[in-house]
């Protein structure tokens, strides 16, 4: 059942005795929880939010957001320095 592009999905899921909750594989695989991985739960205004937490290694294979030489990364540090009245 897993969807590309799916928005939003409801479902009923299992809670165990200890409280453990269960998911469905599709809901796994849509929202990207892995066997052996980190989540994040939030309890926010009374809902239960659970979202995956990247590995370093995931994070590391997203392409760069911005590249920059070394002297463009030192103009901007010093920018920035001189902006804050650091610099010097």
């Amino acid at each position: 059942m897993f969807i590309l592009g799916v928005v939003s999905v409801e479902l009923v899921l299992k809670v165990g005795r200890r409280g453990e909750i269960y998911t469905t594989k599709e809901v796994r695989a849509i929202v990207g929880i892995k066997e052996g991985g980190l989540v994040r739960a939030v309890v926010e205004k009374g809902r239960l939010i659970i979202e995956p937490i990247p590995s370093i290694e995931e994070i590391l294979r997203e392409p760069p957001l911005l590249e920059l030489t070394p002297s463009e990364a030192e103009r901007i540090s010093e920018e920035a320095q001189k902006e804050a009245g650091v610099y010097g």
